[in-house]
């Protein structure tokens, strides 16, 4: 715990004008960002006795080592840069909103030739128009079946669309009328573009033109007795207007407005925000976010608006924004809206009326939400606590494991052996640290060794990383297995950062310490994320005692001696200790063994799904694939020419070299490596007996291309066969 008097800066030192400050741990990771109008008095707020600072404000301070500051023009610069490095760093005692883009948006592709109508989530995306959000995806589903009736715009994905094109066969909707099928030609580009446009003109809430245009053409089909096509208009005009009495109208004038409530307590804050486009309420979503500090609720607001807007432009920021409290000062918040938005906006506290009426309703569910939120994490955190004590307790450990870290181990009959690493922080799963190795000293079947491989990898990092910052005495680093110093040693892999936890793609595929994402709480010099900087006070191993040793031999050859180890065996759930004859035997209600197998157990599915992934990428090889230099783009030019592999080894060098974008080195390439694979046994239809070629265009398989071995045996028999 630092003393805020040790980096106080000195007097005089602090401006006097507006700017960004940042707090940084004896890590130089960014814990805090802040802005002031004047730097030098917001500051000094920090700096004294820390009895009259508020308890979170105080646990920050002391968790600081130095402060920095940055000076801007104005406030609306000093608003836009606290944004933008909140965004950057993820401060830990920053003010965040919990549940931010989970919410289900409607959203028409107006960015493609035949724009789709499909439910999305997460970072919008440019020349996509959103609709909502909305509290689930069935109640976005339910709307859209009953617009297509009037506006029977594509809902396929791209696959179906292209398979419906090559076929010239629409899918069920096509054929129903809920689809108007432009893949097959019965409505032109331009054409269906315009009924898209019209579908999300009725769903921004111009409704009254669109029905009344309905209306008058139903009148002049009676009048003409088309009486066929008046019913349809008819049933159409009840479709749209079951669709919107889905919303009922809240405001008389169609207002386009956002309702903004706070509820909170000392600890906690929920805000609620109602999304009202055309009087009518479109959108719902709700946030809970931790007070780390004594935060007025204009100061709550103005981070719900910069979190609500902060990657909005034009329309999606509404004209009028209504508000519990307003910001101090609320100048350049305004401003910074009208800059997004392009035009005024309005930001106040309604008084009257409807929108006041309305307010009161936003309230209420604000408050239902911070009951709801407070009651479910009680719950959670009594439950977690007692779970990390009985840990605790169980290992001798000297304090609660707040950060747990497990391995396995995974491979199929000795193949593709690979590793996973997972943590856990308080008792939940921090996702965003995750890391998956292969294993690279051997090749074979042998988890103890691999064990031992991993462990060592995973802390030598670990000990470079404690060099480079100087935490590590010059002199003291640890040798690799080559001789070279830990800090001069090459990386084992990259950590390739991706969105939504996708696994990384482009690169050199998945590699030791490759993670989902850097998650926040691993950060550089700089603040950003890095890779193995922290320990954790409990390494937890998937098997028994064989492994538990190898886990501590290889603590113990790096000199590690603060870290604890066990091992979970799945037999009969023992909790193996280093050096231990006996296991400890938890009981089988004990919370503590409970989060031990959830630790486990996660191990076990992120190691089985990174094994499968290399397993599926390697059955899907062919032998072009081992062509050096050659690409996916000439490879399937290869394939499109020849019509399969088999074609294409019995082709000539010459003929290959009449492929565009084919030279003849490349071709000569070609045939030398199609001439050393192996043809696989021809495929055998198991219902006719008969032979199977591949002169219907699908690449050839080999011995290294796609399909299971054939020892590999049943679908059951190779799940047992995996770990």
């Amino acid at each position: 715990m630092a003393d805020p008097s040790s980096y106080r800066p000195r007097p005089g030192e602090i401006p006097d004008s507006p700017g960004v400050y940042r707090f940084r741990d004896e890590h130089r990771r960014v814990i805090y960002v802040g802005k002031a109008k004047s730097l030098r008095q917001r500051l000094a707020n920090y700096f004294q006795d820390l009895a009259h600072l508020h308890p979170r404000t105080r646990t920050m301070v002391t968790t600081a080592a130095s402060v920095e500051w940055t000076v801007v023009s104005t406030e609306v610069e000093a608003l836009q840069l606290e944004y933008s490095w909140i965004k950057e760093y993820d401060p830990r005692f920053n003010v965040k909103y919990r549940d931010d883009k989970s919410y289900p948006y409607l959203a028409v592709t107006m960015n493609e030739e035949f724009p789709r109508v499909q439910v999305m989530r997460g970072q919008k995306k440019k020349g996509v128009r959103y609709f909502g959000p909305y509290g689930h995806a069935w109640a976005i589903r339910d709307t859209v079946d009953l617009l297509l009736r009037v506006f029977p715009v594509r809902t396929c994905s791209a696959g179906v669309f292209k398979n419906a094109a090559r076929t010239g066969r629409p899918c069920l909707l096509g054929y129903i009328g809920k689809c108007s099928a432009p893949c097959v030609g019965r409505i032109t580009p331009d054409d269906h573009w315009d009924l898209a446009d019209e579908f999300c003109d009725f769903m921004a809430g111009r409704t009254g033109t669109y029905l009344r245009r309905l209306e008058r053409q139903m009148a002049e089909a009676a009048e003409d007795m088309e009486y066929e096509r008046a019913a349809r208009l008819r049933d159409d005009i009840g479709a749209l207007k079951k669709a919107m009495e889905k919303s009922a109208v809240v405001l008389a004038d169609a207002t386009d407005a956002d309702l903004i409530a706070v509820a909170e307590d000392e600890l906690e804050a929920a805000v609620q925000i109602f999304h009202v486009r055309g009087g009518r309420v479109r959108g719902q979503r709700g946030w809970v976010t931790d007070k780390v500090e004594e935060i007025t609720t204009g100061a709550l607001v103005e981070h719900a608006l910069q979190q609500l807007y902060g990657e909005e432009r034009g329309d999606a920021v509404p004209k009028e924004v209504l508000v519990p409290a307003l910001p101090d000062p609320v100048e350049p918040v305004q401003q910074w809206l009208a800059e997004r938005r392009g035009s005024g906006v309005s930001l106040r506290i309604p008084q009257r009326g409807d929108k006041k009426a309305l307010m009161e309703t936003v309230q209420r569910n604000a408050q239902q939400a911070l009951v709801l939120h407070k009651t479910k994490r009680a719950s959670d955190l009594t439950t977690r606590s007692r779970a990390l004590e009985e840990i605790a307790e169980s290992l001798d450990l000297d304090s609660a494991p707040l950060r747990i870290e497990c391995y396995d181990i995974s491979h199929l009959q000795g193949d593709d052996v690979v590793a996973s690493m997972v943590v856990f922080e308080d008792g939940l799963a921090r996702k965003s640290e995750y890391r998956r190795f292969q294993i690279k000293g051997f090749e074979g079947q042998d988890d103890v060794r691999s064990m031992h491989e991993v462990i060592t990898r995973r802390f030598r990092r670990y000990l470079a990383e404690k060099e480079k910052t100087g935490e590590w005495a010059d002199g003291e680093g640890l040798a690799d297995d080559a001789g070279h110093p830990n800090g001069d040693a090459a990386p084992d892999g990259g950590a390739a950062p991706t969105d939504g936890g996708a696994a990384p793609t482009g690169g050199r595929g998945l590699t030791d310490g490759q993670a989902l994402t850097d998650g926040p709480a691993l950060k550089d010099d700089d603040g950003r994320p890095k890779r193995f900087a922290y320990p954790p006070q409990l390494v937890v191993v998937d098997g028994g005692q064989p492994q538990v040793a190898a886990a501590q031999r290889a603590l113990d050859e790096l000199g590690i001696d603060d870290i604890a180890v066990c091992g979970l065996a799945k037999r009969l759930e023992e909790v193996w200790l280093p050096r231990e004859d006996d296991p400890v035997v938890l009981p089988r209600t004990s919370e503590g063994l409970y989060l031990l197998q959830r630790v486990r157990d996660e191990a076990h599915r992120f190691a089985i799904t990174y094994q499968r992934a290399k397993r599926a990428k390697r059955f899907r090889a062919g032998p072009l694939d081992d062509v050096p230099g050659l690409g996916e783009t000439r490879k399937q030019a290869l394939i499109k020419h020849f019509g399969s592999v088999k074609k294409l080894r019995s082709a000539t060098i010459d003929q290959i070299c009449e492929v565009p974008g084919i030279g003849r080195k490349t071709a000569e390439t070609v045939a030398v490596a199609l001439a050393r694979a192996t043809p696989a046994a021809p495929a055998v239809n198991t219902a006719t007996g008969e032979i199977m070629d591949d002169d219907d265009g699908a690449p050839e398989t080999t011995a290294d291309a796609p399909g299971e071995p054939v020892s590999a045996g049943t679908p059951d028999e190779r799940r047992g066969q995996e770990r």
